[in-house]
């Protein structure tokens, strides 16, 4: 079954050019829109980890066997993914989950901050997934 990719590239771009516009622009902005604009990004952060999981998730049930993650934790996830080459390094996507858990939980600006800053190092990562999923998509 091959994968549709869609939505995860279109997330990840979105993403990434918010980013970029904010690491740009962002100092000209008032504290509330700059506040704002890192709430938006953080909450596409939010999807694009899940779409990732989810489509490194999906390959492995395709391409490793069905019933291989069933029941595991998320750094079996990862375990599978690294094994598979779909990411590098472990650690790191357990990062991005941390993160990501920590997103419900954004009740000062030290914990966004955190997010924030985990994001900016998860956008590369999520792109390597995706030109990796992409060259092993069936």
């Amino acid at each position: 079954m091959v994968l549709n990719l869609t939505s995860l590239a279109q997330s990840l771009t979105v993403l990434r050019e918010s980013v970029e516009d904010f690491v740009r622009n962002g100092s000209t902005f008032s504290p509330l829109q700059q506040a704002t604009f890192r709430s938006g990004i953080i909450q596409n952060f939010e999807i694009s980890y899940e779409l990732c999981w989810k489509a490194m998730k999906r390959w492995i049930e395709e391409n490793v066997s069905p019933d291989v993650l069933f029941g595991s934790p998320r750094i079996e996830l990862f375990r599978r993914a690294a094994e598979n080459g779909l990411i590098d390094d472990v650690e790191k996507w357990m990062a991005f989950h941390q993160a990501r858990n920590s997103t419900s939980h954004i009740y000062s600006a030290d914990i966004a901050a955190e997010v924030y800053e985990a994001t900016v190092r998860f956008v590369p990562e999520a792109e390597v997934v995706l030109q990796n999923l992409a060259i092993r998509n069936g």
